[in-house]
């Protein structure tokens, strides 16, 4: 065999390894998850923006908190046409706050999750009892052997 490998056995190689990476458990777990954790943060930012938001806008009434912004430098407009020549400079604020916000809840409900299986598992574990090893009897001494067989022998006579 030569040192170098041609291009179809280096191919068959990769495949061969990506497969068995691929296909382990673990990955297939990190999958699911990623889906499940996808379909979570829909809920998430459902929940902060059609549940948090519109109590916080009504706090500081705004119509749409998500449209709290700063501006540092208005747009510049063509007098004639109207048409925008410069966009200005916008700090969005509110969209800042409502990312925030859905940090927070996705750390939250993650940190639930994490502390509530830890907490399963340690009851879990002191569930399993593990029961003592059986006690051997002492082992006899040659004395108590000796012991033994003479009184046998005492029986015999």
């Amino acid at each position: 065999m030569s040192k170098k490998q041609s291009i179809k056995e280096k191919g068959v190689t990769f495949w061969n390894d990506f497969k068995a990476f691929a296909f382990k458990g673990n990955v297939l777990d990190m999958a699911v998850g990623v889906i499940v954790a996808t379909a979570f943060t829909k809920i998430v930012n459902s929940l902060v923006n059609d549940v948090f938001m519109p109590f916080i806008s009504w706090l500081f009434r705004l119509p749409d908190f998500s449209k709290m912004d700063i501006v540092l430098v208005e747009p510049t407009l063509d007098a004639a046409t109207g048409e925008v020549l410069d966009p200005g400079v916008t700090m969005l604020l509110g969209s800042f706050i409502l990312n925030v916000v859905n940090f927070f809840l996705v750390a939250l409900f993650v940190f639930v999750f994490i502390r509530t299986i830890s907490k399963l598992k340690r009851k879990k574990e002191e569930e399993v009892v593990e029961e003592p090893a059986p006690v051997e009897p002492p082992k006899p001494t040659a004395e108590d052997l000796l012991a033994e067989i003479r009184d046998l022998l005492k029986k015999d006579n």
